[in-house]
């Protein structure tokens, strides 16, 4: 299983030398993969009465393409979009950057993509906020046949390319797309369409169940479920050591192959903080590996 990271978005702040530092510190420390969540826009509050959104106007959010073609350039970390809010974007575009990124990162690139749920972003982004599962399900077979190369000609309800193509194309081809699941219909869609998931619930029960669903979409395709990867997450608190080592231990024997350790609000402050508690994690589980 592959241990990685979530890019501290929240918490980082607009400081470039520390953009750099987190990136730099946490391929040090020996974790393979980065992972930034996506928000292109956040909500006033004041003018949304009653915002219950997790995020908001004032919440710092780094755009992913742009901050993974930097971060290509100074490490050699696995970069994965955690998600990418696809339908709230340009398919083509996307396709463009993600096939840059691709190429920048020398195919260590993998594009997580999900429906999101700020209707407020989606209007701003003139994009509809009640179709986007039906424009997903038409944007990744499109994502697939750009980044193939030549020429693609495409007549979709949402989508329309006419005798068109990317160059350079990627270096992986197809890029990997993971899908954010959380729904009985998303997870059937990602069973049908997607390379890996990332569960939004921990192993157990819950995780069976949605594994279930994953499986039924999958076979509605012929898919072999067991091809998909997942990826799972786990929290890291202060003085809360011993259970995100037992989370990643969880993790594993629930037979995922990639998981991502988590930061982001555990009051550490700056990125040093974070960088002293991933190295203590990696420590710790360098330990039970020996021993187990």
């Amino acid at each position: 299983m592959r241990i990685g990271v979530v890019f501290p978005q929240t918490e980082i702040g607009s400081n470039v030398a520390d953009v750099r530092a987190y990136a730099t510190g946490v391929e040090r420390l020996g974790y393979q993969h980065l992972l930034a969540y996506d928000h292109v826009l956040g909500a006033d509050p004041a003018v949304h009465q009653g915002w219950s959104g997790p995020y908001d106007i004032h919440t710092t959010f780094h755009e992913p393409m742009v901050l993974f073609g930097y971060l290509a350039g100074i490490c050699s970390l696995e970069l994965v979009t955690g998600i990418i809010i696809l339908p709230q974007r340009q398919t083509a575009l996307v396709a463009k950057q993600a096939a840059e990124v691709d190429l920048l990162c020398g195919g260590h690139f993998r594009l997580g993509v999900g429906l999101g749920w700020n209707a407020v972003e989606y209007e701003a982004l003139g994009k509809p906020f009640r179709s986007r599962g039906a424009m997903l399900e038409e944007q990744v077979p499109l994502l697939r046949e750009l980044w193939a190369g030549g020429t693609v000609t495409h007549r979709g309800r949402f989508e329309r390319v006419t005798g068109a193509g990317l160059a350079p194309t990627p270096m992986q081809r197809p890029i990997p797309i993971w899908f954010g699941a959380q729904t009985a219909p998303a997870l059937r869609r990602a069973g049908r369409l997607a390379d890996g998931w990332f569960p939004q619930v921990p192993p157990g029960r819950r995780l069976d169940e949605a594994r279930a669903e994953v499986a039924a979409g999958a076979a509605s395709a012929g898919r072999d479920p067991e091809t998909l990867g997942m990826e799972g997450r786990a929290s890291l608190r202060p003085g809360e050591m011993d259970q995100v080592v037992d989370q990643v231990g969880a993790w594993e024997s629930a037979g995922a192959s990639h998981v991502s350790v988590n930061t982001m609000g555990a009051g550490l402050g700056a990125v040093a903080s974070h960088l002293e508690a991933l190295e203590e994690l990696a420590r710790q589980l360098r330990l039970r590996a020996r021993a187990s």
